[in-house]
């Protein structure tokens, strides 16, 4: 890519690069910049959406920026948060390198660094509107206190099934004091 003179390196999804066009054509890119202690390296997306996703599926536990760059080959940003929303491991087995271990944790993981429509963040199998909701605002709460994925799920895992968002943060935070 050339900005100004100067050339740029960028990895772009097959999609992206089949949509580009020719050599010369302008395009306009939102940018990741991925620092390593080896190297600086620059991915290119064609929606904000689309680098809020990757940045969100490299935060996911065992997710490098290959494999996330692979997940926005195969799938759209809404198809990808539709996914999590339903817990369908079937869409995201259709990564190359994603198995069902992976897609379950991809689930778990994303619910919290993807924006979802509140109604459905946090849902429990089985459980109210109500609940779900008490469970998703106490989740969000954590998650802006600086908790991380594995320790809300572990502090709302040991939380009663019933009850208040302050009841819920309650538990949890006293479940992450002990833990630390």
């Amino acid at each position: 890519m050339d900005v100004g003179g100067v050339g740029y390196r960028v990895s772009v999804t097959g999609p992206l690069l089949a949509r580009a066009g020719e050599q010369g054509d302008e395009v306009r890119l939102h940018i990741h910049t991925h620092v390593r202690e080896d190297a600086i390296v620059l991915y290119g997306f064609a929606t904000a959406e689309e680098r809020r996703c990757f940045e969100a599926l490299l935060g996911a536990h065992g997710v490098g920026p290959s494999l996330a760059m692979a997940a926005l080959s195969v799938l759209t940003p809404s198809d990808l948060v539709r996914a999590v929303l339903e817990e369908d491991l079937g869409v995201l087995c259709q990564v190359p390198g994603v198995g069902r271990k992976t897609a379950a944790r991809l689930v778990i993981d994303l619910r919290s660094r993807l924006e979802l429509p509140a109604q459905d963040e946090g849902r429990v199998p089985g459980s109210s509107g109500s609940e779900a909701n008490a469970r998703s605002e106490a989740r969000a709460a954590l998650v802006e206190l600086g908790y991380g994925p594995d320790e809300i799920r572990g502090a709302l895992d040991a939380a009663p099934s019933e009850g208040s968002v302050e009841d819920l943060l309650r538990h949890a935070l006293r479940e992450l004091a002990g833990a630390r």
